[in-house]
């Protein structure tokens, strides 16, 4: 896949994903080089399925347990060659978020990785990450943002409170390092996939984090599909996230 980045063969159009978005070569590469290796797992008597953003649901013996697959997290990255392009993958029990068990992010550029399990931790390039503590006394310093130009009109307050804005355009990578506390508070403004999330938001509350929508609502009983859109703000830090909401409401 990576020979194919920022190129005009990687970014040419093949069709439609089952999530709806433009399919092009890099992702359909991506995706073919997972399923091949998820496969493998299948011939040696494994029984679970596959819903990966491209292909949709693939059945390899048995509906449950899913594994959630978005081969090429950052695809217009991806197309323009910026080396910001992740890979998600998160298991999961049932169809809600809370029974999502094991989530894998990888910057598929610079090969660094984070993964949790549930009530098991969250580790980064296999060294495990410690519950976040933050003495800014409530100052968001660096906020991450995913959203379009729309979105970030229309959240003035938010980022009037923060030094600094990232925006990374990979959701699952932006929400590892916020849970690895690089980002200390991530933002979806506009409605946005709760596939995408899962692995990161499972990474989030390994390191005692609280994620829910801009209402403040949870997400735990939300379907993580490919149909399920939601607003999202999360951090490791709880004081951050409150300060977060409240400055929603005002």
């Amino acid at each position: 896949m990576l020979p194919l980045l920022g190129t005009e063969a990687g970014r040419a159009e093949i069709g439609r994903g089952a999530g709806g978005d433009r399919t092009v070569e890099v992702d359909r590469i991506a995706e073919a080089e997972a399923l091949a290796e998820l496969g493998e797992l299948a011939e040696r008597g494994e029984k679970f399925s596959v819903l990966s953003e491209e292909a949709g649901q693939v059945d390899f013996g048995a509906s449950f347990p899913r594994i959630l697959l978005d081969p090429v997290d950052g695809s217009r990255n991806a197309k323009r060659g910026l080396p910001v392009v992740g890979s998600m993958l998160a298991l999961q029990e049932a169809p809600e978020l809370e029974a999502v068990r094991a989530g894998f992010v990888v910057n598929t550029v610079s090969g660094e990785r984070w993964h949790a399990v549930r009530e098991g931790g969250m580790f980064r390039n296999g060294i495990r990450v410690a519950p976040a503590r933050h003495t800014g006394e409530g100052r968001i310093e660096v906020l991450g943002l995913e959203t379009s130009t729309r979105g970030l009109l229309a959240t003035p307050a938010p980022v009037a409170r923060v030094s600094r804005l990232r925006l990374l355009g990979s959701t699952a990578i932006a929400h590892a390092h916020t849970a690895a506390g690089g980002i200390d508070l991530s933002c979806g403004p506009t409605e946005h996939r709760l596939f995408d999330m899962a692995a990161g938001l499972l990474m989030n509350g390994e390191v005692g984090g609280v994620a829910s929508d801009l209402e403040g609502r949870s997400l735990d009983r939300l379907p993580a599909d490919l149909d399920t859109l939601t607003t999202v703000v999360c951090s490791a830090h709880r004081d951050l996230q409150e300060v977060a909401l409240e400055t929603l409401r005002r």
